[in-house]
């Protein structure tokens, strides 16, 4: 069977949370878990999936996340404030007892190093911020966030991450936002503009909970 890979360029997360919506419903194909979350269930999922977003940082950080219009009668998937409560996820190395990593206990490790050459040598491919490591093999719920890979060009930050596994109802519009306030806080330490962000997976997916929501989104568009 052809693999059918998808690109879509958009304004901002907002904008690319709906596209991706709309696009997994007409091309997504069935996949059942046989291993990891949700075993079991049947999801929606793309094949490969890039995403440009032009513009992904916006203040306030509600900006950034899915608005969806009251008279639908939906929540919205990620619910106002969300990012505030999530960043220390993000930023810092703390890990509860009950986990067994953070994102930011990963990137923490080379956050200050990958500001160190850019600053100095900008035009490099070498930096980028590493999320998964070898081991992780061994847990039942690995980093589905594998990398964040960087570059500096034309005097903007410009972030590629990369995820093997990915809830798109919630998962992107608030991981994408999470990342982006990362990317602008270091495109300032840097001395640059805070550029686009280009996102890719080979799992970006819709639960069968959320295609009905889907659904009903996408028909009072």
């Amino acid at each position: 069977m052809k693999l059918n890979p998808i690109h879509i360029e958009a304004r901002d997360i907002p904008d690319a949370w709906f596209q991706c919506v709309a696009s997994v419903i007409e091309n997504g194909n069935r996949y059942v878990v046989e291993k990891g979350s949700n075993v079991g269930q049947t999801r929606l999922e793309f094949d490969w999936i890039s995403i440009l977003v032009n513009h992904p940082y916006q203040e306030p950080w509600d900006l950034m996340l899915p608005d969806v219009p009251p008279a639908i009668g939906l929540p919205n998937p990620v619910a106002p404030g969300y990012i505030e409560q999530y960043m220390p996820y993000m930023l810092t190395d703390v890990v509860a007892d009950n986990e067994d990593y953070t994102y930011g206990s990963r990137i923490v490790q080379s956050y200050d190093k990958v500001v160190e050459v850019l600053k100095e040598t900008p035009n490099t491919n070498q930096c980028l911020l590493q999320v998964a490591q070898p081991s992780d093999i061994q847990l039942g719920d690995p980093p589905c966030l594998r990398h964040i890979d960087i570059r500096v060009a034309h005097e903007r930050l410009i972030y590629y991450p990369y995820f093997r596994s990915w809830d798109l109802w919630n998962g992107l519009p608030a991981n994408l936002a999470a990342i982006a306030v990362v990317q602008d806080k270091m495109a300032e330490e840097i001395g640059v503009r805070t550029g686009p962000m280009l996102a890719s997976s080979k799992g970006l997916h819709l639960y069968g909970y959320a295609e009905e929501l889907a659904q009903m989104r996408l028909m009072n568009y």
